[in-house]
């Protein structure tokens, strides 16, 4: 018994050298482990969402039951298996978007051995802010896409019927949320290239210009109605996100300026 120990304990050390890295095979067997408690997780978050789908369909429906001038709006099924595809659609975004924190915890823990320590910091800064700044751009481009489908529902004339297919208006909603939710996250990316240098807090305020007419074209892209009020009401939180990450890099500057000086007069 002791012995078949001691050959268990010397084939570790054979596959585990005396820097502690990971053999080849120690890194296909610790991928497969995360990514199978990943797929799980995405796989009864899908599950979760198809039961639900009614529940999300009804949602992105009601704003067509605000219309009010005299015209019918409503979804419609134009290929017998659509409305499964609909159901499909919603649990797979369901499974990816609600089981985003164990997968991303997963990918984490993965790629956490071989990161540095300042490597790891940044990486959870950033994490940490990302995940909730998309979520909150997600729910807000949530709340504002009702009055972008009334309005450019309303265009049709009175008493004309509106037939929209399920597939494409949720397609229309699912790809408005998400980018609005990732333009959220967009301001990360100043402070990332802020806190390795590339970018100064000087240049960021002086860019403003430039900042201020891309926000302007991306919140045009994405607003399909060409009012000017879907338009702010995307471009302003941006706006907001971009002051904020010009203040954060100008005080991380302050920061770095007064180590160096406090190195230069030792």
């Amino acid at each position: 018994m002791t012995f078949g120990v001691k050959r268990r304990s010397l084939s570790y050390r054979r596959h585990r050298p005396d820097d502690g890295a990971m053999s080849l095979r120690e890194h296909l067997r610790e991928f497969r482990k995360r990514a199978g408690i990943a797929a799980g997780a995405v796989v009864l978050a899908g599950i979760f969402g198809f039961i639900a789908s009614d529940s999300v369909i009804a949602a992105a429906a009601h704003p067509l039951l605000e219309l009010h001038n005299g015209n019918e709006a409503g979804l419609n099924f134009t290929r017998v298996g659509e409305a499964f595809d609909l159901r499909f659609k919603i649990a797979t975004t369901a499974g990816i978007v609600l089981a985003a924190p164990v997968w991303l915890f997963q990918l984490w823990s993965f790629l956490v051995p071989g990161l540095t320590k300042r490597e790891r910091r940044i990486g959870m800064l950033f994490v940490g802010l990302a995940v909730p700044l998309f979520f909150s751009g997600a729910a807000f481009g949530w709340l504002i896409v009702p009055h972008i489908v009334v309005l450019l529902a309303s265009f049709a004339p009175a008493g004309s019927t509106t037939l929209l297919t399920a597939i494409q208006y949720y397609d229309f909603l699912l790809k408005f949320v998400l980018a609005v939710g990732i333009a959220f996250v967009s301001p990360l990316v100043i402070i990332a290239l802020n806190a390795v240098g590339v970018l100064s807090a000087r240049s960021i305020i002086r860019g403003w210009r430039a900042a201020l007419v891309i926000i302007i074209i991306f919140s045009a892209a994405v607003t399909p109605a060409s009012d000017m009020l879907s338009m702010g009401l995307v471009a302003l939180p941006l706006c907001v996100l971009y002051v904020g990450a010009a203040a954060w890099a100008a005080v991380h500057d302050r920061r770095l300026a007064r180590r160096a000086a406090k190195v230069l007069t030792v």
